[in-house]
C-alpha cells in the first residue's frame, strides 16, 4: 500500500484510491493528533505531550478520557485507508503511529525537495533546481493546522515557514540565472514579506531589478534595506550588501 499523508493545508490521507479527508476527523483536535503522530512517527509521544498540544496548558479535569476519545476517532479514520487498529497504539502512557515504510508525507517531501534544489543550485544546475524549488514552495506556502497553539505544532509550523522562505529566495536566484527577472522580483518580494530583515533576499531583489535593466529600483531596494536595519536594529547593511550596491551604482 502506498500511503500519502497531507498535513499542510487541508489534512487528508490517500491510499490506493481511498481518501480520508479532514472532515472524517474529530475537528481541530483530531487533525492535531494525526499530524503530530504522523510527523513524529519515529518516536512515541506521551499522552501528556498530546494533551498539551490539544489544550495548550489549560487541561480540562477529564482530559485523559477526552484524549482517548480523540484517539479512538482518529483510529477509525485511519481504517478508511486500510490501516488496522494496531497502527495507532497506546500503551504505558504513550501513543505511536506506525505507517507503511514507503509512506509519503508532505512536510518531509517539502524539506527534501528544498534540500535537493539547493544542492542542484550550488552545482549550477538551475533548471533542475527550479522544479524542486517549485515543489517545496507549493507545500511550504500552505497553512499548517491553523488555530492550533501547542509547542510542537508551533515548531513544525516554523520549520514549514522556513522551507517556504528558503524556496522563495532560491527561486528568485534561479529566475535571475534563467533570465526571468520579473519572476525573481515577485518571489523575492514575497520572501521579504515573510522575513523583512533577511539581507540576502534584499541582495537577490537588487540583482533581479538590475538584471531587468531597472538600476534605479535596485538602488531603492538597497535604501529600503538600509533604512529598515537602521530604524529597527540600529545597524548598517553588511559589506556584501554594500558592495553590491556600489557595484550597481557604478554600472551606469
Amino acid at each position: 500500500m502506498t500511503l500519502r499523508v497531507f498535513l499542510a493545508g487541508r489534512v487528508a490521507l490517500e491510499a490506493d484510491g481511498r481518501v480520508v479527508d479532514e472532515g472524517s476527523l474529530p475537528g481541530l483536535q483530531g487533525r492535531v493528533v494525526l499530524a503530530l503522530l504522523a510527523a513524529e512517527r519515529e518516536q512515541p509521544l506521551a499522552r501528556e505531550e498530546l494533551a498539551e498540544e490539544l489544550w495548550a496548558g489549560r487541561l480540562p479535569p477529564a482530559w485523559d478520557p477526552a484524549l482517548r476519545a480523540v484517539i479512538s476517532k482518529v483510529r477509525g479514520a485511519l481504517a478508511g485507508v486500510g490501516l488496522d487498529r494496531d497502527a495507532l497504539s497506546g500503551a504505558f502512557g504513550v501513543y505511536r503511529l506506525r505507517l507503511p515504510p514507503e509512506t509519503w508525507l508532505d512536510l518531509e517531501a517539502a524539506a527534501g525537495a528544498l534540500h535537493r534544489a539547493e544542492t542542484l543550485a550550488r552545482a549550477g544546475q538551475v533548471d533542475q533546481a527550479c522544479g524542486w524549488a517549485l515543489a517545496a514552495r507549493a507545500i511550504g506556502a500552505r497553512p499548517l493546522l491553523p488555530g492550533a497553539q501547542g509547542p510542537r505544532v508551533a515548531r513544525r509550523r516554523a520549520r514549514l515557514r522556513d522551507v517556504h522562505l528558503r524556496s522563495l529566495e532560491l527561486l528568485a536566484h534561479v529566475w535571475v540565472r534563467r533570465g526571468e527577472p520579473g519572476l525573481a522580483v515577485a518571489d523575492a518580494e514575497e520572501a521579504l514579506r515573510l522575513e523583512p530583515f533577511r539581507e540576502s533576499t534584499y541582495r537577490t531583489l537588487m540583482r533581479a531589478h538590475a538584471a531587468a535593466g531597472n538600476r534605479a529600483e535596485a538602488l531603492r531596494v538597497y535604501q529600503r534595506c538600509r533604512d529598515l536595519l537602521a530604524e529597527e536594529l540600529g545597524v548598517d547593511p553588511s559589506q556584501e550588501t554594500e558592495g553590491l550596491y556600489l557595484g550597481i551604482l557604478r554600472s551606469a
